[in-house]
């Protein structure tokens, strides 16, 4: 069987026999970290279905493989902080590639069982894996909306409130207490919309979708008005609220395209520019308003 195979392919198909064991280790000891019963049990039939596609490539090579990867307490907190959806997808992120090379290596294969055995393969990495991800329940992605909600809206908000401030006044103090005056009204006013918009959703609790949305809100006023309130110099204080801001979104916007299969580059384009051209026509809008009512000369 292995003289069929040339050296280029073998070592390939080593590849391929070790990612599935690392891939089969990082099941079992998330299954392992898990108190959840049902996420344990798809766990452990990711794990199983993996063990599988190793022990086929560990036939095709001829020897076993060992894996070169040690989940420790960094994976552990992972998994703990974000949840088991975007660990997998993570572990899964690059299974568009192995399909690939796994219909690619289907062709050098001459024995139809062991090419019956890799087509199954296939599939399992096509569709059996993604749906076991899609059936674990994760409140974490569950409420990701009213998450996105809360976050979006006051980053969009109060960096255009403290950008209008930027071209009225110098006074930190007066656009940080400003911002989180703002916020503190709006987090309500966003939490009462999100409660009635989750009394039409069945899959989710009312209170629950309106607590996430206005804590997430709030949490984000305070980290941005933050730098106003101990800096001085209202400038600096912009530009770190602006870099607080971008890394926030940027943050949430990776997180929810990696949960979502969806594409990180498109996303944190559309929201990074929401956010900017939200606070140049603030900017903007204060300084035409600072002008007309001599802001600058009241408060300085």
């Amino acid at each position: 069987m292995l003289c069929m195979l040339k050296d280029e392919d073998l070592k390939r198909a080593e590849k391929f026999c070790k990612d599935e064991i690392n891939t089969y280790v990082l099941y079992k000891a998330i299954s392992e970290n898990s108190k959840d019963i049902q996420i344990k049990n798809h766990l452990l039939n990711l794990s199983k279905q993996e063990l599988e596609h190793y022990n086929f490539w560990k036939e095709i090579v001829g020897h076993e493989c060992k894996p070169d990867i040690k989940p420790g307490f960094v994976f552990k907190l992972l998994y703990r902080l974000f949840g088991p959806i975007f660990t997998l997808q993570i572990i899964e992120g690059n299974e568009s590639s192995t399909i690939e090379d796994y219909e690619d290596f289907l062709n050098k294969l001459d024995d139809e069982n062991q090419r019956k055995i890799l087509q199954k393969i296939i599939n399992d990495e096509q569709e059996h894996e993604k749906q076991i991800i899609y059936d674990i329940k994760d409140l974490r992605v569950k409420y990701l909306s009213y998450v996105a909600l809360g976050l979006a809206d006051a980053i969009v908000e109060v960096s255009g409130v403290h950008a209008g401030f930027l071209g009225a006044t110098d006074k930190t103090l007066i656009a940080g207490i400003a911002g989180l005056v703002v916020g503190f009204s709006a987090a309500l006013s966003m939490a009462g919309a999100a409660y009635l918009q989750a009394k039409q959703e069945k899959s989710v609790r009312a209170s629950y979708g309106a607590t996430v949305t206005g804590f997430t809100y709030l949490i984000t006023v305070f980290v941005l008005a933050l730098p106003y309130l101990l800096i001085r110099n209202i400038i600096d204080a912009f530009s770190i609220s602006l870099i607080l801001a971008t890394a926030m979104i940027s943050s949430f916007t990776y997180y929810s395209s990696v949960v979502h299969a969806q594409h990180f580059s498109k996303e944190i384009i559309e929201s990074l520019l929401m956010l900017f051209l939200t606070a140049i026509a603030g900017f903007f809008f204060g300084d035409i308003i600072g002008k007309i009512f001599g802001i600058r000369a009241l408060i300085g």
